[in-house]
């Protein structure tokens, strides 16, 4: 079955149902979403009535609360030793409300050591993570890995640093990967032969790992390492890539999030990509019709 969906919002008056909610307008049978401002502290407290509302809600729709994923905020740094003790203090928290809504995932960008050097940046979120996990040692939220662009001093854009982190994990359980299609290829990874790179992702790190995959096109050339996502089809992927990472048969069960631009910064393109992913079609008039909406 095609898990799909992609970034929504999420209000402090509508909370997990209104994220819900913003998704299935979409025709969306899973989402992501941040339990508050990725570039902030500020939270809400989560309001359990909205989270049932929307667990019946799924229950009705038939979208399973398993697929649904939460993303860490940007401010979250384990690599950075002047802010260790907050990322640590501020990601356990983050795990605790996610694990409060009922989710089981949690994506993680690994950090940018800022000059520390690799070694020392892997060893920091090492440390961090092992600290987090056991700070919520009852709570059965896994925390993603995401796969990096590689810039600047970002960890995390070869998948033998991803594994190096993995394999200094206490509790194994508690820690997977997400791979982006666009930091893959701006990190060098070549997503027009995905057979090739799963078979490497398997080699290094095991594609069981793999608990979700952000589908996004590139506005930059392979190994650019710059970043700059694009919306499906009209990027340095192209279309066909795309189709066949999100149709592979050995990531049927894994969710598929779209995290691609709003068209003219206004638009959200999600309805209509998704339609098109599901028709297995390219439309090149998509950016025009997205403006009519």
């Amino acid at each position: 079955m095609l898990w799909i969906g992609s970034h929504v919002g999420f209000q402090k008056n509508t909370q997990l149902l209104g994220s819900l909610k913003e998704a299935l307008s979409y025709g969306e049978n899973t989402f992501m979403f941040y339990t508050g401002a990725p570039q902030n502290t500020l939270r809400q407290s989560i309001n359990d009535t909205l989270t049932e509302e929307a667990f019946s809600l799924m229950k009705e729709k038939g979208m399973d609360p398993s697929k649904v994923i939460v993303h860490a905020p940007y401010i979250v740094n384990l690599c950075n030793e002047n802010n260790f003790d907050f990322s640590v203090s501020f990601l356990t928290q983050e795990v605790e409300r996610v694990g409060k809504l009922g989710i089981s995932y949690m994506v993680l960008h690994p950090g940018s050591h800022v000059g520390l050097g690799i070694e020392k940046g892997i060893q920091n979120i090492i440390d961090g993570l092992n600290i987090v996990i056991q700070n919520t040692k009852d709570l059965n939220v896994v925390i993603l890995l995401e796969t990096m662009a590689g810039k600047g001093s970002e960890v995390g854009s070869k998948l033998e640093e991803i594994k190096q982190i993995m394999d200094g994990i206490h509790d194994q359980k508690r820690v997977g990967v997400c791979i982006d299609t666009c930091h893959l290829h701006d990190a060098g990874y070549d997503m027009s032969d995905f057979d090739s790179f799963l078979e490497e992702f398997d080699s290094v790190i095991g594609i069981s790992r793999i608990g979700c995959v952000h589908v996004n096109d590139s506005k930059n050339d392979q190994s650019s390492h710059k970043d700059r996502h694009e919306n499906i089809g009209f990027g340095k992927i192209g279309f066909d890539s795309l189709c066949k990472i999100i149709y592979h048969e050995k990531l049927e069960e894994i969710p598929k999030i779209l995290e691609t631009p709003y068209v003219e910064k206004e638009y959200p393109p999600y309805f209509y990509e998704i339609q098109m992913i599901r028709e297995k079609k390219f439309d090149e008039n998509l950016i025009e019709k997205i403006k009519m909406q």
